[in-house]
């Protein structure tokens, strides 16, 4: 999922703090003794966003906090347990056929939304067939489903009718889905956010207003989202009493307010108003003794997107072979982030899947295939400049406007201007909806972009560069690069062991042309309350499950 997601996110909000629980007192007045009678008893943890949420709509968030709160407040087939594997969800269980195309879905008869109608097989064809639907505009619909699911990208080029995708409801409690290929990961891409169901009625009821507002959603999962609109700078989040199985649930309520400041964010844990602080790189060394303070690590994988299409020295391989060569990438994570991130050297992150036969983390296997050099930056610099035929290049780098994505991208700019002679960029920092809408209509030269998991394989990596894929978005196209991934998803769809071959020689053509300049792999340093318990850190998908979360004690 796209980080135009975390450290180098935008936003634009200021901080407004809402103080969930009051004690009472002699001099207290009336409405701040029946706020705590309100609240007395209840299982509350207070929380910060670092930006508004754009959009509910399944089929169209592309984010790492639409796909959070939609994970939050949905339920699809299955959803991840705390070791990371599908649980049931609307799913009770499924069967594959022996050629692994067919899976059908068994499912259960209690889930019901938040209106009080009972969730579907129907729900689930509906919402998919929307999602793949050109009418639509989806970004991860066929992203996710292309090449997976019947007939998906057919449907979507709009040779097809939508109800020729490979999914139909044999009755309202069985799925049956038709898959292109068989596919390893089917069962853990049902827990990812695109592949909510949505009720048909509801959704044509509100329209264009569907998903932008609470009152103009439903929910079928753990909680509801309250208080919210597309703008909001804050919101709550209440459990729903009506999800099948709400005796799980022991949290009432989780409030959020949309903090920028790392400072800010830490003030407000210090004062006890919030329950969780991120730690920017200037408070690590002050915090990293507080009995409260954890790292992190992640499987989200940051790097520079280089647009070969909008300026003539980006569609020059040397020239993005020197930028990827040419930036200090230990002294970023070590200085600029300083909160146990780890230096990129590849595109598909360490820790995160072991090799078929061996065991073997990937990202070992595959070794560093780019790395900091600035003798052979300024050799391959020298080269471009020289096919070029000029002695300067000026680019512009599109970046977040949070105080630490404007420290790494100074720092980027910095580095790379003072190791390659003639090279001046300017800095252009916007707000997180407005630097996705860059993305999407290419309008940048470089841009500090990040990728975190939609599944657990090396394809949710590596799929993103396939030429016109939906996340390309900067005119990159290898035909060999392509015909791997291709042979990976049909061929060798069954043979686990080529397909990983495929996938270890698909990175290294990535980086032998330079598509990207990875910088590093993130971890997240916090402040945790002690009384937040049972919160699970996902590694792909939504960053954190609450669906078994509790309030312990804080002492």
């Amino acid at each position: 999922m796209k980080f135009k997601l975390s450290l180098l996110v935008a936003l634009g909000l200021l901080l407004s703090v809402f103080l969930v629980a009051c004690s009472g007192g002699d001099e207290e007045t009336v409405e701040e003794e029946e706020a705590t009678e309100e609240t007395e008893g209840e299982n509350i943890l207070n929380f910060t966003n670092k930006a508004a949420i754009p959009s509910m709509d399944p089929s169209m968030v592309t984010d790492e906090f639409g796909f959070q709160f939609i994970g939050t407040t949905m339920e699809g087939l299955y959803r991840l347990d705390e070791n990371a594997e599908p649980a049931e969800g609307i799913a009770i269980d499924h069967t594959v056929s022996d050629d692994g195309l067919t899976w059908t879905f068994n499912l259960r008869e209690d889930a019901v939304w938040s209106n009080g109608d009972p969730v579907t097989a129907h729900d689930f064809v509906y919402a998919w067939q929307r999602a793949v639907n050109p009418d639509t505009g989806s970004e991860y619909g066929p992203y996710m489903m292309g090449g997976v699911i019947q007939n998906a990208t057919a449907v979507n080029a709009g040779e097809v009718p939508v109800e020729e995708l490979g999914v139909t409801a044999e009755d309202d409690y069985t799925l049956v889905v038709e898959l292109e290929n068989p596919t390893p990961y089917f069962e853990s891409l049902t827990t990812f956010g695109t592949f909510m169901p949505l009720n048909q009625k509801f959704v044509e009821e509100q329209g264009e207003e569907f998903a932008t507002s609470t009152d103009t959603l439903l929910s079928n999962g753990p909680f509801k989202l309250e208080n919210w609109e597309s703008t909001s700078s804050s919101w709550d989040l209440v459990k729903n009493e009506d999800y099948w199985d709400v005796e799980t649930v022991q949290l009432d309520k989780m409030t959020y307010e949309v903090v920028k400041d790392a400072q800010t964010q830490v003030d407000l844990y210090e004062a006890g108003t919030v329950d969780r602080a991120d730690i920017s790189a200037d408070l690590v060394d002050q915090y990293a003794t507080h009995e409260d303070y954890e790292v992190t690590p992640e499987t989200s994988v940051f790097y520079l997107k280089m647009n070969q299409t909008r300026n003539e020295a980006l569609g020059n391989t040397n020239i993005r072979t020197a930028i990827s060569q040419a930036f200090d990438k230990q002294s970023a994570v070590d200085v600029i982030l300083n909160n146990g991130s780890i230096v990129a050297n590849g595109l598909v992150p360490a820790d995160f899947t072991p090799m078929p036969e061996s065991g073997d983390d990937f990202r070992e296997v595959s070794g560093d295939l780019v790395t900091y050099d600035k003798e052979a930056a300024l050799e391959a610099w020298e080269a471009g400049l020289e096919e070029l035929d000029t002695d300067t290049v000026e680019l512009e780098l599109l970046g977040g406007d949070t105080e630490s994505a404007k420290v790494m991208d100074e720092y980027l700019a910095n580095q790379l201007e003072t190791n390659l002679p003639g090279l001046s960029i300017t800095l252009k920092q916007v707000p997180f909806e407005q630097r996705l809408d860059l993305d999407t209509s290419m309008e940048y030269d470089l841009q500090t972009a990040g990728w975190g998991p939609d599944y657990l394989d090396p394809y949710t990596f590596l799929s993103l560069w396939i030429t016109d894929g939906g996340n390309n978005k900067m005119g990159y196209s290898n035909n060999e690069y392509d015909a791997l991934l291709e042979e990976a998803t049909t061929e060798l769809a069954t043979d686990n062991v080529a397909r990983y071959e495929n996938f270890l020689e698909a990175e290294k053509i990535l980086f032998e042309d330079a598509a990207i300049a990875p910088i590093y792999q993130r971890a997240k340093a916090q402040l945790i309350s002690p009384k937040v318990e049972g919160v699970f850190v996902n590694p792909f998908g939504a960053d954190y499950e609450y669906k078994w979360a509790s309030v312990g004690s804080a002492e």
